[in-house]
């Protein structure tokens, strides 16, 4: 009788471990469940603020067709979870990486430090604007990233460097020969000047500097890093109070 009792508390107590780990499991599964539902709220959120729906918009109505769109999680997969390996450039406003896409496409990532509430409003406007430039001497814009507080821009990837690496650089020794100075003076000259007058709205750079002209295998000239804030209606007194 007493081995019965015992064997009966033995099957009781297993049996009461069995339902409190079961209770907790269940507990950490529905956690788990609520914290992935507030994280897709919050990506959903941060999509809507930042003008998603209505840059979906713009692209169903044809409007817009070079851009993509890409979610955190590819950003994340294209630079290694922002791999300090993967910097190619640093500032105060934020770090570029060089990323690689599910494609294979190598591309340049940046993503800023912050953004200002008011030009949060604009912002999907003028990537618009931007996602429309095509010209062979301006850093083309591929994409952005939009489900995340600061959204990002996906640019492409120029493979030389900067003119300010090439013209300062440890491993210049030789003078650059004056064709291909003229060359990278004539093509900024030709990207600055479609910038600022050949398209729908003028797009004052603000900055041009050599460290932020690109430069491809071939020495091309790609103006960069003229960003989306600089985007100016053509009314001259608003331009001239601009500068």
């Amino acid at each position: 009788r007493n081995i019965l009792v015992l064997v009966s508390e033995k099957y009781t107590f297993a049996g009461l471990s069995i339902s409190a780990t079961s209770v907790m499991a269940l507990a950490c599964l529905l956690l788990m469940q609520f914290q992935i539902k507030r994280h897709k709220r919050e990506k959903d959120e941060y999509f809507r603020q930042n003008g998603g729906l209505k840059l979906y918009d713009e692209m169903r109505s044809k409007q817009v067709d070079t851009i993509r769109i890409l979610t955190e999680k590819e950003i994340k997969r294209a630079t290694d979870n922002y791999n300090e390996g993967r910097v190619i450039g640093c500032g105060g406003h934020g770090m570029v990486y060089r990323g690689t896409l599910d494609d294979q496409k190598e591309v340049a990532i940046k993503k800023s430090k912050a953004i200002n509430a008011d030009w949060r409003e604009e912002f999907v406007n003028e990537i618009i604007i931007l996602s429309q430039i095509n010209h062979r001497n301006i850093v083309r814009l591929l994409g952005c990233c939009l489900d995340v507080d600061v959204p990002m821009l996906v640019y492409e990837f120029v493979s030389h460097g900067t003119l300010s690496q090439f013209l300062h650089g440890a491993d210049r020794r030789l003078p650059i020969p004056l064709a291909i100075r003229l060359q990278i003076a004539t093509q900024s000259a030709e990207a600055l000047a479609y910038l600022h007058s050949s398209t729908s709205r003028t797009i004052l750079h603000g900055d041009v500097k050599s460290a932020n002209i690109l430069l491809d295998d071939k020495l091309n000239a790609k103006v960069a890093d003229f960003g989306a804030s600089a985007l100016k209606s053509m009314d001259e007194s608003e331009f001239i109070m601009f500068v």
